[in-house]
């Protein structure tokens, strides 16, 4: 029975699909949707322009946030420090490329687009390191030395995959990570884990990722990696499949969970709404969710 919340809410998600239509339809005539809000999803097309003026934006606000919050920007010597700082960071060295592997932000299309370029045997990357490629798919940054991980964040093309908190929330819950009967359970373990010992799957995007620490080229937004990667793999030098690139269906989910928000947030007490607002202030702050739900509550601001 304690199931019986969680089958309601993707009962819920089933109908939010066939109405999400509407959500884009209202955003379309309210001009809504943060910094960049696609027209329409078949006949939207990001210029390579607007893409890189959206990315300086991007980078602009999170560079105001490290100055902002002295959050330390270079590495620790300590391998075990700067193993546990670069946990979640992975490396394809036949590619160079590297990114945050972040939870419930629909990466998985993304490594399968890198299994699927990694498998072409006809691609190099003339790129001058001081160590043998090793071609290795799936490795860790924390695995190399402190020599080899700063040559890597130098040289690598590195990106930064974000979503509004909440909705990684939700996604979590959804997809049944932990025992809660109801997401206003699940929400209190959330809280009650604290941000030093948070999971993974909810743990905030500046604590996961470090971007003040490692320099992110590109900051690519749940909502629009169909669109954004196409330029992102022009730019790391690699060849665009634009049949691969179809396969992403995040843009189709960003609407339906604009709506599922709505429904999510009316479960939740006014304190943990405040207390949510205050776990993830930083991500907030840090990048683009002008209209996640979280901006909207009252919290309690705390020192940088």
């Amino acid at each position: 029975m304690r199931f019986l919340p969680r089958l309601a809410t993707l009962a819920a998600l089933a109908v939010a699909t066939f109405l999400s239509w509407r959500l884009l339809l209202w955003s379309l005539l309210t001009g809504q949707g943060g910094d960049l809000a696609p027209e329409e999803e078949e006949n939207f097309t990001l210029t390579l322009d607007t893409f890189l003026h959206v990315q300086q934006l991007r980078k602009k606000r999170l560079r105001d946030f490290c100055s902002r919050s002295g959050r330390g920007s270079t590495l620790p010597r300590s391998q075990a420090e700067r193993a546990h700082l670069l946990s979640h960071l992975r490396v394809s060295t036949k590619l160079d490329l590297l990114y945050c592997q972040v939870p419930s932000t629909g990466m998985e299309e993304w490594q399968q687009l890198l299994e699927k370029l990694e498998e072409k045997a006809n691609l190099t990357l003339p790129v001058p390191l001081p160590y043998p490629r090793q071609h290795a798919q799936g490795t860790q940054l924390r695995d190399f030395n402190l020599t080899e991980t700063e040559t890597m964040l130098r040289s690598y093309t590195k990106v930064l995959f974000v979503r509004d908190p909440f909705h990684r929330l939700i996604s979590t819950f959804m997809q049944g990570m932990g025992s809660s009967p109801s997401f206003s359970s699940f929400i209190q373990d959330v809280l009650g884990s604290g941000q030093h010992n948070a999971s993974a799957a909810w743990e905030p995007l500046v604590s996961l990722c470090q971007p003040c620490s490692v320099h992110y080229d590109f900051v690519v937004v749940f909502g629009f990696f169909r669109q954004e990667l196409s330029h992102v793999l022009q730019r790391a030098g690699l060849p665009v499949d634009s049949l691969l690139l179809l396969d992403f269906t995040d843009t189709q989910v960003r609407w339906t969970y604009s709506w599922l928000s709505e429904q999510m947030l009316k479960e939740l007490s006014p304190q943990q709404k405040q207390q949510l607002s205050r776990f993830y202030q930083w991500d907030l702050s840090a990048f683009p969710f002008s209209s996640s739900f979280l901006t909207r509550l009252p919290s309690t601001p705390q020192p940088w």
